[in-house]
């Protein structure tokens, strides 16, 4: 074990993700630059009388699911179990790991946090509650409560992957996916793991997007345009769309990764985690800014940079009226405005809100940007909301990929229910 003397610097060697609108980091990474939503029309939706009837749901066939995993194993696994699991081989083997021997000795060096905003509602609703209402109890099967617990993902990737360091769930609304990489990061860092698996994954089920369909903060006007649903930014958005998925980076020590001599996509140089106490503005569904916006400087100045030498941002922006406050929010944290505003861009104008797995499906994309230095596009954003203008030049919000070579740093932020916020700096490789 590492000595811990929490100077350990952290990068990510491997990535694996399951979304909307591509499975696997190399489709995922050709949809987001292409500007491919995956956002559909559910069918099941409209029978169970919802008014928004759209959302991003993974596609992943059986013949898929045989490629990772038995046919036994899958048949038990929630939504939120497939997708994490999937999505953390994938980081696994990402990393240039090899999948462990059935008696082969816990990796000891290696944990994850996989977290989710409420894994298993769709087994919870769709098959626990009827048969327990009529009276179906002794049915239900041995394998219930593991597929409905919140930490049902962590657990099963921990024993696919004979994971031996810390592995455990978080759970903070859509906070979530990069809360769990923070904390990750800050294990690496004190030197208790060299490696850790972390984000999030959440499953699609009606259970849990019934609540959002009857607040109405759901997309309920683009049911017969479900593409054009998703408005980060946008004057026109009229609601988030729910989405579903799950996102894993491999956050490893760089001793680690050079011992290994293994690819570094990108290093963390730090982040921030905090609530607002929901006061001053802050309440249960809406932020208090001053919380956010000392959450973003905090990761700034634990990372060791200045504001200015943030290149872009991938924001939380959900396609609601808080968009405009969260574009506000940074203007504010980081004493930049109009033209000197970074880059901005949203990874939910095509895939959606996916809750819990959120943070973690959009640290991959940036992560991805660095990496390969382009900045993909916000869809749905041609008439950019006036509060938004008033603050940064337009120029700034990106609405068609852009190649550059000069992308070094990219700041990702999640705010979620509770008015608790997360803040992550990423940095491109460069081994200085």
């Amino acid at each position: 074990m590492q000595v811990n003397n929490n100077k350990h610097r952290v990068v990510i060697t491997g990535m694996g993700v399951v979304s909307p609108n591509g499975i696997g980091v190399g489709a995922f990474e050709q949809a987001i630059r292409k500007g491919t939503s995956g956002i559909k029309y559910l069918p099941e939706l409209e029978s169970f009388q919802f008014a928004a009837r759209i959302g991003g749901v993974p596609e992943i066939s059986d013949e898929l699911k045989q490629h990772y995993f038995p046919k036994e194993l899958f048949k038990s696994f929630s939504a939120s179990i497939l997708f994490g699991c999937i999505a953390g081989r994938e980081a696994w083997l990402d990393a240039g790991l090899k999948m462990p021997e059935e008696l082969s000795e816990p990796d000891w060096d290696t944990g994850a946090i996989l977290g989710s905003g409420l894994a298993g509602a769709d087994i919870l609703g769709g098959t626990a509650v009827p048969m327990i209402n009529n009276g179906n109890t002794k049915r239900l099967g041995s394998t219930m409560v593991e597929q409905c617990m919140n930490s049902g993902p962590s657990a099963y990737l921990g024993g696919l992957l004979a994971l031996g360091n810390q592995v455990t769930t978080n759970s903070s609304a859509c906070s979530t996916g990069t809360e769990a990489i923070v904390d990750a990061f800050e294990r690496i860092k004190a030197g208790h793991a060299k490696r850790m698996l972390a984000g999030g994954s959440e499953g699609s089920s009606t259970y849990l997007w019934a609540g959002f369909d009857s607040m109405r903060v759901l997309n309920r006007v683009s049911n017969d345009n479900p593409e054009s649903a998703s408005r980060p930014m946008s004057a026109s958005a009229a609601g988030f769309v729910p989405g579903a998925g799950a996102g894993l980076l491999m956050l490893e020590s760089l001793e680690s990764a050079l011992q290994r001599k293994q690819r570094i996509y990108a290093e963390i140089l730090g982040g921030a985690v905090n609530c607002g106490g929901q006061r001053q503005g802050g309440t249960m569904t809406a932020p208090n800014s001053k919380g956010v916006q000392r959450c973003i400087r905090s990761a700034v100045e634990l990372s060791g940079i200045k504001p200015a030498d943030i290149d872009a941002i991938s924001g939380h922006l959900t396609s609601t009226m808080a968009d405009p406050v969260e574009i506000k929010n940074w203007t504010e944290a980081l004493g930049r405005k109009g033209k000197d505003f970074p880059y901005i861009n949203s990874v939910k104008s095509m895939v959606g809100h996916c809750l819990g797995a959120a943070g973690a499906i959009e640290s991959i994309a940036t992560v991805l940007q660095l990496y390969k230095g382009f900045l993909h596009p916000s869809i749905n954003c041609e008439d950019v909301h006036p509060e938004i203008l008033k603050l940064i030049s337009e120029e700034r919000v990106v609405r068609k990929e852009m190649i550059t070579d000069n992308l070094k740093i990219i700041a990702k932020a999640s705010f979620g229910f509770g008015d608790v916020n997360s803040c992550l700096i990423f940095k491109k490789w460069d081994n200085t």
